[in-house]
């Protein structure tokens, strides 16, 4: 199966992340998601201790990514973070300028 071109979801975390617990279960739900979706996945890792973990879409290199979701610092099940995930891609996907996540709504809604 090839990629198309939908964009991909980049998890951003720091270095010193104080759980890697925390950091597994949103690496693994954005992960499945992107695979789900025919979406490219990136793990961005960058230095500041104690940071919140995040998921960003970026549908084209070189835009601004857009923010899907944040742990908050707090633990969630993967079942959660997906749904999460799910929902806000479902909601920009009725943005104009994100009409590759328009292609993919109804992937989305059987995800659900």
């Amino acid at each position: 199966m090839f990629k198309s071109n939908s964009g991909k979801l980049m998890v951003y975390a720091s270095n010193g992340t104080p759980s890697k617990k925390r950091l597994e279960s949103v690496r693994t739900a954005a992960k499945e998601t992107a695979k789900r979706l025919n979406l490219d996945f990136e793990m961005v890792r960058f230095e500041k201790s104690g940071s919140p973990i995040y998921v960003y879409y970026e549908e084209n290199d070189g835009e601004e990514p857009i923010p899907l979701y944040c742990d908050e610092g707090k633990m969630s099940g993967l079942e959660e973070i997906s749904n999460a995930l799910r929902n806000m891609m479902f909601v920009l996907s009725f943005h104009p300028r994100h009409s590759a996540l328009k292609r993919l709504r109804g992937e989305m809604l059987k995800l659900s």
